[in-house]
């Protein structure tokens, strides 16, 4: 099991929103088919047949609790990664 594997399985458990790096699920989400633009801090992350739009910005090295639980509820709503790739 990789980095990120371990990372989306963290995520989706829900038991350690804090300890996430920007920089990991800036990765996850590029691995996820997400296209990334950055605008100053903020880095807006969109995805072909998903309505939303993810603006995360970074708190140091580290991603605001309540991005994680946005892109945790994005990933279980679509159905992302590697158990429902086709």
């Amino acid at each position: 099991m990789g980095k990120y594997d371990k990372l989306l399985r963290r995520i989706l458990s829900g038991k350690s929103d804090a300890n996430v790096t920007f920089s990991d699920l800036r990765q996850l989400l590029i691995r996820l088919g997400f296209d990334e633009r950055t605008k100053g801090d903020h880095h807006i992350f969109t995805k072909e047949g998903i309505e939303e739009i993810l603006n995360l910005q970074p708190k140091g090295s580290m991603t605001k609790l309540y991005q994680v639980k946005q892109v945790r509820n994005l990933i279980v709503r679509y159905k992302l990664g590697p158990e429902h790739a086709e």
